[in-house]
């Protein structure tokens, strides 16, 4: 049965209340830490682990991300905690645990809740990680671990190329030239060759050739960052610069915080030209104009055979041993749906991808029919360029206010003077997604109340609200469904207001000539319909380049396992050599890394097995 997150039990945060435990005034939280780890640590040096009970909660989590799993893995509970350690950490030999002190500390995220956290950093045979652990008390007085996780950080003996290990060497006129050879291979073909030019593929191939590791980009647009201008003009990040910094090199410090509402377009043009300059700065190997038309896997040697098409109309083959599809979260085809009489409709359909800008509508009837991301950044664009614009809601939306949303999930991780964006990704990931799901719900509850002006408007016009899956907003629905919601940036109040309009009352029946037929016998007038209705299955980027038989063996990539782990993103999709990058802006910046280490991990031979966990097989 699939893994559904509607009727999964929410795990209880551990309270104070459900842990029958106080905080004292005099604490020592280092000496807690220190024991703690000092404990672990003796249990993973000797491999005996029957004495995890006075370690972990009962109800307790361990994530890991390839440092002791080689994949990313969440387990819950204290058998099979100590299943997943009995079984590989004879093959991975965790040791010299250590303390990292300047970010030790206790924490109350909520009258009830108190934990200590700290960073920790540690080495296995091949790689060099960190880990967070949260301590709560428990009624005797101990403090116990309720979430441990681990990161694989870098691989011994391959480190990345940076600061002092940066080549040394001064370049006496020849840059130009060796550059053209590097970018053309000229001399021989790349490990990896990375499928897409926006931002997730730009972060792989910074992080790979950081790594040692020969890759190229191959984008259809003739510009990288063309992904970005080419899309409609409406196109808005939603999202604070605090969390979108790129690898290596963060958004200046002038950078604004926020896009403006009214200048979207030319601000999203600015992060196309961010995008260039990344490219251009860290001398990327990147042929635009260009496509993967075909590739073929070795099934003996598991090497890809690519052809590549160029601006010029030549075609390239190259032998290369990885393809990442750095291709977005959408199909190549629009997702519109087949609605009965959309051949004789005498207007305009169109998907939001095919959209460009609200002034190729000025004086027509336009209907959006979605009513998420894409949708509310449409039609607010078409109010701004007085169009008359309709929004047709299929279902329920969850709505949170940036300004107030951000400020109550940001709050101390990614916000001005807030730690180093690596230390707050790492704190993000660190509370596992299904574990959090109550703490989504408090804050949910935060967000409504702050948001309660705009939410009873819209509520009063009509629009439909939901809270998100189970009542933790828009984070659920984003890793399962890639949306769902509208992190509001201003077209909410024009739809409280009626300036957007908005139809919900029944579902569409059927085309007419002239605009859209109603199930309860309405017809809603339209020169124009724009299906902002989502962006079909990833898969079938990977189709069309490498064929049905790889594609049907591959994994599905996004949406949640019963882990509450992506299913395929950010490794291996279930043929070897073959990867899906994708991401906004900060999960390409965090995961990216995870792709390149696990690629170099393989071509040093130094990369171990995936774990599989087949279930309790009992403790020591």
């Amino acid at each position: 049965m699939a893994f559904d997150l509607n009727t999964f039990p929410i795990p209880p945060l551990p309270t104070l209340d459900r842990l029958n435990a106080v905080v004292p005034e005099a604490l020592d939280e280092r000496r807690i830490v220190t024991d703690w780890l000092n404990a672990l640590s003796n249990a993973l040096e000797s491999n005996k682990f029957s004495g995890l009970s006075s370690l972990f909660l009962e109800d307790s989590w361990w994530r890991d991300m390839l440092a002791l799993t080689w994949d990313f893995r969440t387990f819950r509970g204290i058998p099979v905690i100590t299943q997943f350690l009995q079984d590989q950490i004879p093959y991975t030999h965790p040791r010299t645990l250590k303390l990292r002190e300047e970010y030790l500390g206790l924490q109350r995220p909520a009258d009830d809740l108190a934990w200590i956290s700290t960073f920790f950093d540690f080495e296995t045979d091949v790689g060099i990680a960190s880990g967070i652990v949260r301590l709560v008390p428990t009624a005797n007085g101990d403090w116990k671990a309720h979430v441990v996780y681990t990161n694989l950080e870098d691989l011994k003996g391959f480190p990345e190329k940076l600061g002092p290990l940066r080549n040394p060497l001064p370049n006496h006129g020849s840059w130009a030239r060796e550059r053209k050879r590097e970018a053309e291979f000229i001399d021989a073909d790349p490990a990896v060759l990375i499928i897409g030019g926006g931002q997730s593929g730009l972060d792989v191939a910074a992080r790979l050739k950081c790594l040692d590791v020969r890759s190229l980009i191959v984008e259809k647009n003739e510009r990288v960052g063309d992904n970005w201008r080419n899309r409609y003009e409406a196109l808005c990040l939603h999202d604070p610069v605090w969390f979108d910094h790129m690898p290596y090199l963060p958004f200046p410090p002038n950078w604004p915080a926020y896009s403006p509402a009214r200048k979207s377009y030319f601000y999203e043009k600015r992060i196309a030209n961010w995008l260039e300059i990344y490219a251009e700065a860290m001398e990327l190997n990147i042929w635009t104009s260009s496509t993967v038309t075909k590739a073929l896997q070795d099934p003996v040697r598991k090497v890809w055979k690519v052809t590549i098409k160029r601006s010029d109309g030549s075609e390239r083959v190259m032998t290369v041993r990885h393809i990442v599809f750095a291709t977005g979260i959408s199909s190549p085809e629009p997702k519109i749906p087949k609605i009965p009489g959309m051949d004789k409709f005498r207007g305009q359909l169109l998907h939001s991808l095919q959209h460009k800008k609200a002034t190729d509508h000025v004086g027509k009837k336009v209907v959006i029919v979605g009513a998420g991301t894409s949708a509310h950044d449409i039609a607010h664009d078409y109010h701004n360029h007085g169009v008359d614009v309709t929004m047709f809601q299929r279902g329920s939306t969850y709505i949170m206010s940036t300004k107030n949303g951000w400020d109550v999930l940001f709050r101390g991780l990614y916000c001005e003077g807030g730690p180093p964006v690596d230390i707050a990704d790492r704190v993000a990931a660190s509370y596992p997604r299904l574990m959090s799901m109550e703490m989504a719900q408090r804050n949910v509850q935060k967000i409504a109340k702050l948001d309660k002006g705009i939410l009873d408007g819209l509520t009063k016009r009509g629009f439909r609200i939901n809270f998100g899956i189970q009542g933790t907003g828009s984070g659920l629905l984003a890793w399962s469904r890639a949306g769902g919601y509208y992190l509001d940036v201003g077209a909410s109040q024009l739809i409280a207001d009626g300036k957007i309009k908005l139809k919900n009352d029944s579902q569409i029946k059927e085309f007419t000539e002239t605009g859209i037929l109603f199930g309860d016998g309405s017809e809603l007038p339209a020169d124009v319909v724009v299906f902002a209705t989502g962006l079909g299955d990833l898969k079938e980027q990977i189709r069309q380049v490498c064929g049905d038989e790889v594609t049907n063996a591959c994994n599905r990539i996004w949406g949640l396992n019963e882990e509450g782990e992506l299913n395929g993103a950010w490794r291996e999709v279930g043929v070897p050599g073959l990867w899906y990058m994708l991401g906004n802006l900060a999960l390409c910046r965090f995961h990216s890394k995870h792709i390149a280490l696990q690629i170099k991990a393989i071509e040093e031979g130094v990369f171990g097995e995936r774990y599989t966990f087949e279930g309790v097989r009992g403790t020591d």
